[in-house]
């Protein structure tokens, strides 16, 4: 089915500004940025999103699809969930290639400038963050169904775990400009993997 032109105008705008405000923030981002990135008029803008709030939600979740899309693409053709676990950390160890369009981590970014700023915003991406943990938990769950993963272990905590030590690893690696921060705990991640996880 072919997208209407108001869905294509929607998508051609997040294209252009999904990166300023992940690289900006919402404050940070101004409406003339907005228009000189997509080339369109405040009015045509708003004709399409209802205001600017709604446009850095939308930004927000665009950028969160493309990295949700890249994992995927990657894991789809891994049939163990600890090849799908150990493919989550080799992701991880290239975030920076697979995110160099997005202008940075979205989760780290946007969580960042919405605490304090924006609690509908900090709502957004906490959602987000639990769904992408909803992710390793159905790995986890997959794993010991397939008798690979212990089946003692308590997904749900092994999850928040192993995202927390990702998500840390990447904001480490983004603020001190140093991706040995990632390799490092991907390293570590891995290792819990073997040593906690597999049977």
């Amino acid at each position: 089915m072919k997208a209407s032109k108001s869905a294509k105008t929607r998508e051609f705008i997040l294209t252009k500004v999904a990166p300023l405000f992940n690289q900006r923030g919402y404050v940070g981002t101004s409406m003339s940025e907005i228009t000189n990135a997509t080339g369109m008029t405040k009015g045509a803008i708003y004709g399409n999103f209802k205001n600017k709030e709604e446009l850095a939600f939308e930004a927000f979740a665009y950028n969160v699809r493309k990295v949700v899309n890249l994992i995927r693409k990657m894991l789809q053709d891994v049939p163990s969930a600890i090849g799908q676990l150990k493919g989550l950390t080799e992701f991880y160890r290239n975030y920076e290639t697979h995110i160099a369009d997005l202008g940075g981590c979205p989760i780290v970014n946007f969580g960042v400038d919405a605490n304090y700023q924006n609690p509908e915003m900090l709502k957004r991406v906490q959602e987000i963050i639990l769904k992408l943990q909803g992710y390793i938990e159905k790995m986890i769950q997959e794993g010991i169904k397939q008798e690979e993963i212990k089946a003692d272990i308590n997904p749900t905590i092994q999850a928040k775990k192993i995202y927390t030590l990702i998500q840390g690893a990447v904001f480490m690696a983004f603020t001190m400009e140093n991706g040995l921060y990632l390799n490092l705990m991907m390293d570590h991640v891995d290792e819990l993997i073997e040593n906690e996880l597999k049977v």
